[in-house]
């Protein structure tokens, strides 16, 4: 796929009318993106240099929970569209449970990744709240604590090569990657200018023993009948959480390596 057709697939699926777009509708065109013969020639393209180096670069990043965030194609504020490369390494800090700024799309591309949403419940596991901020595109997160919460878990699925999904923004969630995985990853237009951040409050707080959980199809839970996020340690007891460290943008010569080691996995 050429990278104005691309542009032109997003701004079509996503729409231009003054709501946001539905999850649905942010899955369904991730999905179709994240093919390997539509994928494969736009990211070759890409790693050839048919882009703006600079701007992708510097919005390209390693995320603080260890998986590298490249930004593929800007078109804010109606979406970006990035890719992640999660690495797999044992010991890496666990994600925090969060939701976006926006509806989210994600699709596997190559390894796998268990999703895991949850609601606040009275009779959920102790958690403690934040509230996130950003200091503009590409610029350094702010945590400020709100206080404390109960979590309550509600599905988990995994989520192999070909599968994709969809998250509304106030979807709280977290996604788990133990291997070497790679996903497509669709932000849409902006709907607030914060997000909600939940540090769970010691092992107990596992979402294996939440109960009232549910299963995942793709792109939708179903129920089955049965029961940034800033990384780092579990802070016992509700301690405060330092904000995360600042950004730092990929280097050119990172950033093109690993599109190109994209294109090469994908047969192009």
């Amino acid at each position: 796929m050429q990278i104005e057709e691309a542009r032109r697939l997003l701004a079509e699926r996503l729409g231009g009318g003054p709501g946001p777009p539905s999850p649905e509708s942010a899955r369904a065109v991730t999905a179709r993106l994240a093919q390997p013969d539509t994928l494969g020639p736009l990211v070759r393209r890409l790693s050839a240099g048919d882009l703006d180096l600079a701007e992708c670069t510097r919005l390209s990043y390693r995320h603080v929970l260890g998986f590298d965030k490249l930004l593929l194609l800007a078109g804010a504020p109606r979406f970006m569209l990035r890719v992640h490369f999660w690495h797999g390494r044992a010991g890496e800090a666990p994600e925090d449970i969060h939701n976006h700024r926006c509806a989210i799309a994600s699709a596997v591309v190559r390894g796998r990744v268990r999703m895991e949403c949850y609601t606040t419940a009275a009779n959920g596991v102790p958690a403690t709240a934040y509230r996130e901020t950003i200091d503009g595109p590409g610029g350094a997160w702010r945590l400020r604590r709100v206080g404390d919460a109960r979590l309550r878990l509600l599905c988990t699925e995994q989520y192999g090569p070909g599968r994709s999904y969809g998250l509304a923004a106030h979807t709280l969630h977290r996604v788990v990657s133990e291997e070497p995985t790679v996903t497509l990853f669709l932000e849409t237009a902006p709907q607030r200018s914060v997000t909600d951040v939940y540090v769970r409050n010691g092992p107990a707080a596992d979402g294996n023993s939440a109960t009232g959980s549910r299963s995942f199809t793709q792109g939708s839970p179903t129920d089955s009948g049965t029961d940034d996020r800033s990384g780092g340690a579990l802070r016992a007891g509700g301690a405060e959480r330092a904000d995360p460290p600042p950004k730092t943008p990929l280097s050119p010569a990172v950033y093109l390596a690993e599109l190109d080691s994209l294109a090469g996995s994908l047969g192009y």
